[in-house]
């Protein structure tokens, strides 16, 4: 009796460790938050592109990127049309969620949008306390530079919405990458005639564009895959744990 119950524990045991074995990998799942800038984009934009959307293809195949981001999106107006609830339901103990507004919150003349700088830590602050909650990992990145060259000289747009940015990380011990110094950089390297490579400049008579268009916010695909670049960069430089996600 004892021997036949050993061998029924034990094959019951193997017949378990097999099943294990045989089930599919659980997904590593990277929430995105944020605007125009991050966000896909319909086919009726195109080629107008959002740094998500180039940013996803950089991992392996067992992790899934949601990309939640939304054109003219802000932390207010993400919150109030229940984008928010939504990433927070959907949030899983070891998932990431990267985290980049600014553009919209600087509008502080339009009241469903615009935040003051003290609004604007509080919403952040309500993100990263909430993922941290659910035992995931949030990155906050500070708005990307927009392309606004005076005499040849690149000019800060964002105010005091970066360091804002830097301030909430630091205060909750939140990861941060200064999108906003890695994207200056690239476009003060790139020069004025140059750096329009990677933004919505399209001559009239251009598809989905016909009259054309002169756009220094949003990105082209060269443009995404570029900020991409410097965020799958700047992961790599921090020996960030996400980075080991990145395809070699």
């Amino acid at each position: 009796m004892n021997r036949a119950f050993f061998l029924g524990v034990s094959f019951l045991s193997i017949l378990t460790i097999c099943c294990g074995l045989m089930l599919p990998k659980k997904k590593l799942t990277i929430w995105m938050m944020g605007d125009s800038t991050m966000a896909i984009k319909a086919p009726n934009k195109f080629p107008e592109t959002g740094w998500g959307v180039a940013f996803a293809k950089l991992f392996n195949e067992d992790v899934m990127i949601k990309n939640m981001a939304k054109n003219g999106r802000s932390t207010k107006s993400f919150i109030r049309e229940g984008l928010w609830n939504e990433v927070y339901r959907g949030i899983q103990p070891g998932d990431y969620v990267l985290i980049q507004f600014g553009h919209n919150d600087e509008k502080i003349h339009k009241p469903n949008t615009g935040v003051t700088i003290d609004e604007y830590k509080k919403n952040l602050s309500l993100f990263v306390r909430a993922v941290q909650g659910k035992k995931a990992t949030p990155i906050l990145l500070s708005p990307i530079a927009r392309r606004s060259f005076v005499d040849e000289e690149l000019q800060d747009t964002h105010m005091n919405y970066p360091t804002a940015v830097r301030q909430v990380a630091d205060s909750l011990q939140a990861s941060f990458l200064d999108l906003t110094e890695l994207s200056t950089a690239l476009l003060v390297k790139e020069g004025e005639l140059k750096s329009r490579e990677l933004f919505l400049h399209l001559p009239k008579g251009s598809p989905n564009y016909p009259e054309g268009v002169i756009d220094n916010t949003h990105l082209n695909e060269k443009g995404a895959a570029s900020i991409a670049a410097l965020v799958a960069n700047e992961l790599r430089r921090q020996r960030h744990p996400l980075a080991k996600e990145l395809k070699k």
